[in-house]
């Protein structure tokens, strides 16, 4: 019987996945971004 808790991913083709810095890199520019975006959306006192 197959294990019941692994995850199963589809993803889309052609997909690559990115290691090290590279991976680093566009974690922190994506909080970046999540961070701007509840910065504007709390407003000046936020």
């Amino acid at each position: 019987m197959a294990n019941q808790n692994q995850p199963i991913y589809i993803l889309p083709e052609g997909y690559t996945r990115q290691l090290g810095r590279d991976a680093q890199r566009n974690n922190i520019m994506a909080a970046k971004y999540v961070a701007e975006l509840v910065r504007t959306t709390l407003g000046p006192k936020g």
